[in-house]
């Protein structure tokens, strides 16, 4: 299990969760922050200079999973995890990764009242050997408060167990937490389980539209990035029928007919991804009462849309896209496509 403690920049985080570990028996700290001073010394300049947080490096949300999935495996127990996230979509990227590892995740928010974060800003240690650190540490957090607010007035609140350290010492914070998580008052985040592949996969995704032809895309929570609704096939499942279990289980619509195939694509291994076979079926057209019954978002997606294939250019990954382009050209034509990493072949 993670106990994952969110807050502002300058909350207390990483005080609270030392405290943490003497509380909850067989307890961990891990601070994804030296996953990200690392990768300064790792990454080139170049690439460094690209971003103006570590956390926009794929390699390093990445990283944050695999490290802490290496460190149960190693140690067992549970990970306390100090770590601010303001953006959903690294949320979902991240605690989706460790939900496909069978991890559960506890969320909690360190929310002090905002002029007592400010007095906490003001009060932060700084490194002694950090250039400029006097100014930079603290002007981050400052720089951070509003975006902080945004996510509180958006997905944060509601997703995570909100603690008013307010009042409260770190070790009395940490107390609280403690307590909410051997209590139950903090739930496991409720975010699909999709185990993570060991060897090549097949996967079935369907499409649908709506009364003006535009294709139905899916957010799903687990992983960024807009997909099809669909997903991999089980032992033992027909291909078609899995498209079918997964649009029920995704949007409620139960297609009466097996849908048609539109084109098989092979996907190539590219490391940490195995590859495999990706289906692309068609669902046929909804009706405007259909498309307003769906169930989404719910635990799996986070939202939907029906696109134009211009505006799923913007949306989709490059071999997903080429994949959705010929879909809708075999279509036309009444014909399947076999396909190479998005390419046809034959």
């Amino acid at each position: 299990m993670i106990v994952w403690i969110n807050g502002a920049f300058g909350a207390g985080k990483t005080t609270t969760a030392r405290e943490l570990i003497d509380l909850i028996p067989n307890s961990t700290l891990f601070d994804p922050e030296l996953i990200g001073a690392g990768l300064t010394q790792l990454l080139p300049a170049k690439r460094l200079a690209e971003v103006g947080d570590f956390q926009d490096l794929p390699i390093w949300r990445r990283l944050v999973v695999d490290t802490a999935a290496a460190m149960l495996a190693e140690l067992g127990g549970v990970l306390v995890v100090p770590m601010t996230l303001l953006r959903q979509d690294y949320r979902d990227e991240i605690f989706g990764g460790l939900a496909s590892r069978r991890i559960a995740v506890r969320h909690v928010l360190l929310a002090p009242a905002e002029t007592i974060l400010r007095e906490r800003i003001a009060d932060r240690e700084v490194p002694p050997d950090l250039p400029d650190g006097e100014i930079r540490v603290r002007q981050w957090s400052y720089d951070h408060i509003e975006p902080y607010h945004a996510a509180l007035a958006g997905w944060l609140t509601a997703d995570a167990h909100p603690v008013d350290t307010s009042a409260l010492t770190p070790y009395e914070a940490a107390v609280r937490i403690a307590g909410a998580v051997s209590g139950g008052t903090v739930p496991v985040c409720d975010i699909v389980q999709t185990p993570e592949p060991t060897s090549e996969t097949v996967a079935a995704g369907v499409l649908l539209f709506d009364e003006q032809d535009r294709v139905l895309l899916v957010d799903p929570t687990y992983k960024a990035g807009w997909e099809f609704p669909g997903g991999v096939v089980e032992s033992g499942e027909a291909p078609a029928r899995a498209g079918i279990r997964e649009v029920a289980e995704e949007t409620g619509i139960q297609l009466a007919d097996v849908p048609s195939l539109l084109v098989v694509d092979w996907e190539p291994p590219v490391p940490p991804a195995y590859g495999g076979l990706r289906l692309l079926y068609d669902g046929g057209r909804l009706d405007s009462d259909e498309a307003r019954r769906m169930l989404l978002p719910g635990p799996e997606l986070r939202a939907w849309r029906f696109v134009t294939e211009e505006e799923a250019a913007g949306l989709l990954p490059p071999v997903r896209y080429e994949r959705l382009r010929w879909a809708l050209r075999a279509r036309e034509r009444g014909a399947a496509l076999y396909l190479e990493a998005g390419v046809p072949k034959g």
